[in-house]
């Protein structure tokens, strides 16, 4: 991964390298690659939604919607390579942990053909524990927000 001094900007992290760096899998694995991302403070997470999700099968048969939960959790997931690609290659693969969602807010449906844009930046961090504010988009159109925190741990 290449890194400007100047900057902290990385390159776009792809599918394998994300799955190197946070333990997720299908079908919970809710990210498709990171953009934009600048070590130690922000990330944008795409989510290329296709009818093939497991969830639209019962969520609902008919007239598919992403479960918000779901959009938080792809939120967790651009922010735990976030925080992975800030620390380096010794946090790869270690478990983080919600430990608080707060003034979550969902405000547009997300439907099969969409992609999504989760935008992620770090509120602040100390020690194991680290906060961000989420948005996640559809184009222009703000579809979910939250605040939240996680706990990154050893165990792997």
């Amino acid at each position: 991964m290449d890194v400007t001094a100047e900057n902290k900007k990385v390159a776009d992290i792809d599918i394998m390298r994300v799955m190197q760096m946070i333990p997720h899998r299908y079908p919970m694995l809710m990210i498709d690659r990171v953009v934009d991302v600048n070590l130690g403070e922000s990330a944008v997470g795409v989510k290329n939604v296709t009818i093939n999700e497991p969830f639209f099968a019962g969520h609902f048969p008919s007239r598919p919607v992403m479960p918000g939960v779901m959009m938080i959790e792809a939120m967790a997931q651009t922010a735990a390579v976030l925080v992975v690609a800030t620390l380096g290659t010794e946090a790869e693969g270690k478990l983080v942990y919600f430990m608080t969602v707060d003034e979550a807010r969902f405000r547009k449906p997300v439907m099969p053909g969409d992609t999504l844009h989760i935008h992620v930046t770090k509120v602040r961090s100390r020690g194991n524990v680290w906060k961000f504010k989420g948005e996640a988009k559809v184009g222009d159109t703000l579809c979910s927000e939250a605040i939240f925190s996680a706990m990154i741990l050893d165990e792997k």
